[in-house]
């Protein structure tokens, strides 16, 4: 006779609590609180921990409905970026110091006595701006192109359906994008760190103690993760681009006026993905199906030593007074 799985117990609130996974590691943000945790070559694990600005006492535009969530997105993408840089520097350094460090190029020499200390800053600020390219050209400019190519050479199409093709082929492209990735091992075991995060706050807002043993036995998918919050942007743009009938005459006017509906956008998306993380029902179910599905992609079933470093990343975020930590 098999062994029935051990029950989870059921969830006793909601946390304010986020994190997102870096390189080797797991950073949380709490109401005050921050930390990094990563796992050093050597096997010990780097705890970084600092306080968050404002905190709860967040600027009042910061607690505006519609309007928070552009400056919670930003300051998030900013912070995320900075951790992500950290966590690669901290395995480079551990690299270097036990002798993993392999002769530089000359051009490499010539770089470091040029530039010095100013090279990461200013390698931070090339990737970023690449990076939004690259951002513009795959979710704007190509669905646009595309839709347009479309109604121009196979059917005439009216705004609105136009719209929804744009929309269904910005979703694809990032179903598309996140699947290849996944393909590549790094990527793969950030996305295992990424399953561990998301392990440890469930299991700390079902109030169990923060052990391994607990941690693997809760879902690795949870509604307010950035997943979904990316996938509500994809889908609420194609209502927004169409309630404000965003011209299709030309592409690069759309794509500057798209840019500019951005913040409008965000703001929605932020507060139906709250909503969503707060409540449990059948309405916010729904809204949270398919990001919870696109999961399955960005998230892996994490082992102990990538739970270990979540669980002192969380640890590290928790408020003195755990009422502060309802959301």
């Amino acid at each position: 006779m098999s062994k029935s799985k051990e029950p989870v117990s059921t969830e006793k609130f909601k946390s304010k609590i986020g994190g997102q996974a870096v390189i080797e590691g797991v950073m949380m943000r709490g109401i005050d609180k921050a930390a990094m945790a990563c796992r050093l070559p050597s096997g010990e694990i780097d705890l970084e921990q600092w306080a968050v600005k404002g905190g709860k006492n967040a600027p009042f535009y910061k607690k505006i409905p519609f309007v928070r969530g552009v400056f919670v997105f930003i300051s998030s993408m900013i912070d995320g970026y900075k951790c992500l840089s950290r966590s690669a520097d901290k395995q480079m350094k551990a690299e270097e110091e036990n002798g993993e460090d392999k002769e530089q190029s000359k051009f490499e020499k010539w770089l470091d006595e040029k530039v010095g200390d100013k090279l990461m800053p200013i390698i931070t600020t090339v990737s970023i701006i690449l990076g939004l390219a690259l951002a513009i050209a795959l979710f704007m400019l190509l669905p646009s192109g595309i839709s347009k190519l479309i109604d121009k050479f196979i059917v005439e199409l009216p705004s609105a359906a136009k719209n929804i093709i744009e929309g269904v082929l910005k979703i694809a492209i990032f179903v598309g994008y996140t699947s290849l990735t996944a393909l590549m091992k790094d990527i793969r075991r950030t996305y295992e760190y990424h399953g561990a995060e998301h392990k440890t706050i469930t299991c700390y807002e079902h109030g169990e103690e923060l052990t391994v043993e607990n941690v693997k036995k809760h879902s690795r998918f949870h509604p307010r993760c950035g997943t979904s919050f990316i996938f509500l942007v994809l889908f609420i743009s194609i209502f927004v681009n169409t309630v404000f009938h965003v011209s299709w005459g030309n592409l690069l006017v759309r794509t500057l006026i798209k840019i500019a509906l951005l913040p409008v956008v965000m703001g929605i998306s932020y507060e139906i993905i709250r909503l969503a993380g707060k409540y449990d029902n059948l309405v916010t179910r729904i809204v949270s199906a398919p990001g919870l599905w696109i999961q399955r992609i960005t998230t892996r079933e994490p082992d102990g030593e990538e739970i270990e470093c979540a669980i002192k990343a969380l640890e590290a975020c928790i408020p003195d007074d755990p009422e502060e930590d309802r959301l």
